[in-house]
């Protein structure tokens, strides 16, 4: 039986998202429904997907045979050199401030929010969900109270350390790179959604597949292994991924508070 999915939203991810899944076989994902604030939007990305159904309002879509309604895990595979960890580094810089979204604390905007979860998810990946014993964080702010520009120092045990810096205002090099005892692992641009691994100087390529439809962001196709988990999981009952856990996200929230804290990021939630 097919992993049917509903679309909260009609926006560009969304887009982007359904586009990769119809990448994958129809008899095991099928795209049902999808909503937006307006009905006006949601009927126009159901004519440009094809989809059956579309709702002017989420409620409508929770109602709709709410069980099948499955939501986005991160699914990144990336193999390890089998020695130990030392050393995490990661960067992401896009020019953003003439994005509105991006500036505007009350939309969830600044660079960590938007940018720097992908460094500090790989991080996390990287060194298995352990917490870091210390962070230390430094950044520069916007007149509307978001972070432009972040640089992040954590300290995990046994001496192993990860540094990552995100960045609305600047374009960076945007790629990551391991080190270990006996080796490197480096992760190109983009290193959010990467195409291949260069692994003490060797390249391997693992492209994604071709879009029907023009993606918004780059190598959206690839967001096809995180619904391909969510099936998985479904399949065995699961109600977590082993993959990205509940602890893993909880984890990145705490982190993020705390990098928030230390750079001068206040949002109204926090003083409630």
């Amino acid at each position: 039986m097919a992993t049917r999915w509903g679309i909260c939203s009609a926006g560009k991810i969304s887009h982007d998202f359904t586009v990769a899944l119809k990448t994958l076989p129809a008899e095991d994902h099928q795209v049902v429904a999808v909503a937006a604030r307006n009905l006006e939007d949601a009927e126009e990305f159901s004519r440009k997907h094809n989809i059956s159904k579309a709702y002017g309002g989420y409620e409508e879509l929770f109602i709709f045979n709410f069980e099948t309604l499955q939501y986005l895990l991160f699914y990144i595979k990336l193999f390890l050199i089998s020695r130990e960890v030392k050393m995490v580094r990661a960067d992401f810089g896009v020019p953003l401030l003439n994005v509105p979204r991006s500036v505007q604390k009350e939309l969830g905007g600044g660079a960590l929010l938007d940018l720097g979860i992908y460094c500090l998810q790989f991080i996390n990946m990287v060194y298995n969900g352990e917490k870091p014993e210390s962070i230390q964080a430094s950044g520069i702010c916007l007149e509307t109270g978001v972070d432009e520009t972040v640089a992040v120092n954590l300290k995990y045990s046994e001496n192993r350390l990860a540094t990552f810096t995100c960045s609305a205002g600047v374009q960076l090099h945007n790629d990551a790179i391991i080190g270990g005892t006996k080796g490197t692992i480096q992760v190109p641009s983009p290193m959010w959604c990467p195409t291949s691994l260069v692994v003490n100087g060797k390249e391997t390529q693992y492209p994604v597949p071709e879009p029907y439809l023009r993606l918004n962001f780059t190598n959206s196709t690839g967001m096809r292994y995180e619904a391909e988990e969510v099936r998985q999981c479904l399949l065995k009952g699961l109600k977590e991924s082993p993959v990205m856990s509940h602890s893993d996200s909880l984890l990145l929230i705490e982190l993020e508070d705390e990098i928030h804290r230390q750079v001068g990021v206040v949002h109204s939630q926090d003083c409630q």
